[in-house]
């Protein structure tokens, strides 16, 4: 009993140990991710002009605006209130800013530290194109330069912000009913380009707009017959920005004629293509700094290579030559284009090899053997950015940022890979744990024998154990460093090169699903270490995978999605796909003696099924009242060990826990009558259980929930006509089987009692509420596992605005906690305190510390081998891990502990022993020998 009470005690004073200062950077990791970049709004810029280095700017796909070191491949600043979508960034020459424009929202960000300038909406449309005036009409050189901003999808047409202050100076607007394509200037003219479609149909003509940068005045007007091949804006390969000679560039379908025109010029130049092999994609680069030579690349990559060729602008006859072809090699590469003053440089970046060549001249500059790196093992530069040192006829040094095919975003320095980046994990929608191989094959050989007789047990036992002894010698062989490494404090389970096993559990795969496809598998153990990254894709050519959801079972993962014709089976250890027959034959728990219940939301109602797939006909069925909808469902979890069935309370009696596998809590919401319900459902019968209402209710945010034990807990945002009275809070409830201690309840005399067909009253628990004002919105909740179930509890919170996770004490939000009284001296045992309404999150739980963890769509724990340690893992567009002891590491010795001294102490002592017991043996035998006097 004392015991218990000194837990619960040490559960109350754990908010002040949530992580200690030691363990920060070594028993978690985060990666703070960007996501893909974009390759047209990705570049290499001075944050000031008298900067002595470069940052990388960038966009991604899901919208986040940031900055990357090249030197470490550290995040310098980010911003993701952008929404996915066409995203795109800019940066004028020897300017301090960069202004981003993403969706409606147009932004200037402080170049060097992501600070916002000045921002800016466009109200009913969004940014389509967005370019910097570099052209210099009455401003300096250290003035802000002005944006160019393309609207479409609402009112059409051109804006020019002000550079300082984001305010309009003027706005063309189109009113012909063309699409907005792009804006892009030369020296003396801006250039609206748009497609125009003839009312007959047969494809689009792209139409460009001359205009004044002074008043955005239309100019000029024409159009470009390119209906045959241009249908809508994928078929246009480029459209040059802010160069001496801006062009344009489409393809015909079968990408046999490349056709370039001047802009500003109503002639087109047509081109043939390498005709040696079926081209599948085309892309043209050229630099987008005005003093640069008006020279540019296209780009061809077939089935087995990609080769190039440069193209030459003649200013004076407004005429376009081909220079020189770039050779076809095999395999996929890329290019990126790189400008030193007015000369402009090409990079060709594959999996092998980076060389340099001159806009000029096809001479090679500089050619580099590119060292491998296991992160990109397999995989292709995709697209890249490149900044090149030239002196004299070569290139002293170059290093390129490139997007790879697996999702790795590396930076390559010369002939080495100084960093990669995993930004295919920002995607993250679905992630699950999986076991080791040991942990995976020893339980199976122990379930084997579980279902063998006695004799045929044992010898199964015997010959397991003859098969471990042949790893005798290699345990024995590392046993000296692992207790000189544990001795020291220098040994590091973290740094494997391999996935393992180790004593205390830490080690343990996380298997993480992407929106696009892509499953990988991290041991949380190795600092986020990524064991293994496959595309679902090569398994399922052609399928439109979206939203992958994933469950793990021994051995493998079961991953379904909408745009799959059937499940894939994916080996947990190695990412190989397993076929359909064999993992049921081989891996799936042997359910033919265990009826399972299944349930599933159908057209606003909840359905009960017997069976492990949903049958057509439910055994029970749960209709909200009229008015009401349900929006999610959260169980209690498959997995939840429950060390005691009881409360002790301070006087010795004991509150029995309402413990009730197939709890269901769903919530219901009513948007015109702002209210939101919370149903306690018992999904064997479909009884509902326990009912709760709240008014006053923003039902258009998230409304979290989590159920653990015999306690549940949700999050609702107040809503309120005034601003001032908004707020949030955090409802806890527990469930007994009675209110009175030492009492089973009304079913507690029974011999036997059915769960599917219950005693009406009977079998509903005595529940215990408490509610608690927080400070911030809860956008996900989840609780804290351990092997045993001993540990106190944690509820484990994200915090969407601070970009936080929290650890909050189960004791602190205990609904027995005695209102408007301090606790008696028994309750004070138990680890009660006064009820208070307001819970401030204190610095002390956040997990996170001094990391930021933004986008975080959900957070899963997991037990370890210690049973006071859970592992937690966080992802969405960051990916975050840690360990927590909600009850202090009582089972493991911690980092302050002294084992040289404690060596020292005993061997000190042994030595005493040895030196003593031949004085003490002389004066025993000495004392038998006197005789008394």
């Amino acid at each position: 009993m004392r015991v218990n009470a000194a837990l619960a005690l040490a559960a109350c004073l754990a908010p002040a140990a949530a992580i200690f200062e030691d363990d920060a950077y070594h028993i978690d990791f985060h990666y703070a991710l960007l996501g893909c970049p974009k390759h047209e709004a990705t570049f290499f810029q001075k944050p000031y002009a008298a900067s002595k280095a470069s940052l990388l700017y960038t966009v991604s796909e899901n919208g986040t605006i940031g900055a990357i070191n090249p030197k470490d491949g550290a995040l310098v600043w980010r911003s993701a209130r952008g929404a996915s979508g066409n995203g795109h960034l800019r940066a004028g020459e020897d300017q301090d800013t960069v202004i981003s424009a993403v969706g409606n929202r147009i932004a200037a960000w402080s170049a060097s530290d992501g600070r916002v300038v000045w921002e800016t909406s466009i109200h009913g449309a969004v940014a389509e194109d967005l370019e910097i005036l570099e052209q210099e009409d009455g401003i300096s050189n250290n003035d802000a330069k002005d944006a160019l901003v393309l609207v479409a999808h609402g009112s059409n047409g051109v804006k020019r912000l002000d550079g300082k202050t984001g305010r309009v100076k003027w706005t063309f607007e189109d009113t012909s009913g063309d699409t907005p394509f792009q804006v892009s200037s030369s020296p003396t003219t801006l250039y609206y380009v748009s497609l125009h479609s003839p009312l007959l149909g047969g494809g689009s003509k792209i139409r460009v707009t001359s205009l004044s940068p002074i008043t955005g005045k239309k100019l000029d007007s024409y159009t470009l017959s390119s209906e045959g091949e241009v249908s809508t804006k994928e078929n246009i390969l480029f459209a040059g920005a802010n160069t001496a000679a801006p062009i344009l560039a489409w393809t015909d379908k079968a990408h046999k004629v490349l056709k370039v025109n001047i802009i500003g010029t109503k002639g087109v130049s047509s081109f043939n293509t390498p005709a040696s092999e079926s081209i599948e994609s085309i892309v043209l680069h050229a630099p987008r700094k005005v003093n640069s030579l008006p020279h540019f690349l296209v780009e061809y990559q077939t089935a087995t290579g990609h080769s190039a060729e440069v193209y030459h602008i003649d200013l004076n006859k407004n005429a376009i030559s081909q220079a020189y072809k770039l050779p076809l090699l095999k395999g996929k590469g890329t290019f990126a284009t790189s400008t030193t003053d007015a000369n402009v440089y090409f990079t060709r970046i594959t999996p092998d090899e980076v060389s340099v060549v001159a806009s000029v001249s096809h001479g090679t500059l500089g050619k580099w053997a590119m060292n491998g790196s296991p992160s990109l093992a397999g995989a292709y530069p995709v697209h890249g950015v490149a900044e090149v040192v030239v002196k004299g006829n070569s290139a002293s040094a170059i290093r390129s940022a490139a997007l790879f095919s697996n999702g790795q975003w590396a930076l390559i320095r010369n002939n080495e890979i100084a960093w990669t980046r995993p930004e295919f994990l920002s995607g993250t929608v679905s992630a699950v744990w999986a076991q080791l191989p040991e942990e995976e094959s020893l339980a199976h050989q122990l379930e084997e024998e579980h279902h063998q007789d006695a004799i045929s047990a044992y010898i199964h036992r015997v010959q397991r154990h003859l098969r471990d002894v042949e790893h005798l010698p290699a345990w024995l062989q590392n046993l000296p460093s692992r207790i000189l490494g544990s001795v020291t404090g220098q040994s590091d389970s973290s740094t494997i090169e391999e996935i393992q096993h180790d004593t205390f559990g830490f080690h343990k795969l996380v298997i993480s699903a992407t929106e696009k496809g892509r499953l990988s598998a991290l041991d949380v153990g190795s600092q986020g270490k990524i064991v293994w990254s496959i595309d679902l894709h090569q398994f399922a050519p052609g399928a439109a995978i979206t939203s992958p959801s994933l469950k793990a079972l021994r051995g493998f993962v079961e991953v379904k999605d909408p745009g799959l014709a059937s499940p894939l089976f994916i080996n947990s250890t190695t990412g190989s796909q397993i076929s359909s027959q064999h993992a049921h034959n081989q891996w799936l728990p042997n359910l033919d003696q265990e009826t399972l219940i299944t349930y599933k939301l159908s057209d606003g109602e909840l359905q009960g099924f017997l069976g492990t797939e949903p049958a057509t006909q439910p055994v029970w069925t749960f209709t909200p009242p009229p008015g009401e909808k349900i929006i999610r469902y959260t169980a209690r979890p498959a997995k939840d060990p429950v060390a005691s069935i009881g409360k002790v309370l301070g006087d010795r009696r004991v509150l029995y826990k309402y413990l009730n596998p197939n709890l269901v809590l769903v919530t219901a919401v009513s948007e015109t009558g702002r209210r939101a319900s919370i149903y306690l459902v018992d999904s064997a019968s479909g009884q509902l259980l326990h009912t709760a209402s709240h008014y006053g209710v923003d039902v258009s945010r998230s409304i979290p929930s989590t159920f653990s034990e015999n306690w549940f807990s949700y999050s609702l945002t107040l809503d309120s006509a005034s601003r001032e009275s908004r707020g949030y809070q955090l409802i806890v409830s527990e469930l007994f089987e009675s209110p009175l201690p030492d009492d089973r309840g009304p079913l507690g005399d029974s011999a036997n009692s059915s769960t599917v067909l219950p005693n009406e009253e009977a079998a509903k628990p005595h529940v215990i509420s408490q509610s608690f004002q927080i400070p911030e919105e809860i956008s996900h909740m989840t609780v804290t596992q351990t092997r045993q179930g001993i540990t106190s509890r944690e509820l484990i919170v994200t915090l969407p605005s601070s970009n936080s996770i929290v650890g909050i004490p189960r004791g602190v939000i205990d609904p027995r906690r005695p209102v408007g009284r301090d606790a008696t001296a028994q309750e004070q045992s138990e680890g009660l305190v006064k009820y208070a309404p307001i819970i401030l999150f204190d610095p002390k739980w956040h997990l996170n510390h001094k990391y930021e963890v933004a986008g975080i769509k959900d957070v899963i724990t997991s037990e370890s081998g210690l049973e006071s340690t859970s592992l937690v893992f966080a992802y969405g567009k960051d990916i975050f891990g840690t360990r927590v002891a909600p009850s202090f590491t009582f089972d493991v010795l911690g980092k302050g502990f002294n084992k040289v001294q404690m060596l020292l102490t005993v061997a000190a002592l042994f030595v005493g022993v040895l030196f003593v017991a031949p004085l003490v043996r002389r004066k025993q035998i000495n004392s038998l020998w006197t005789v008394p006097q």
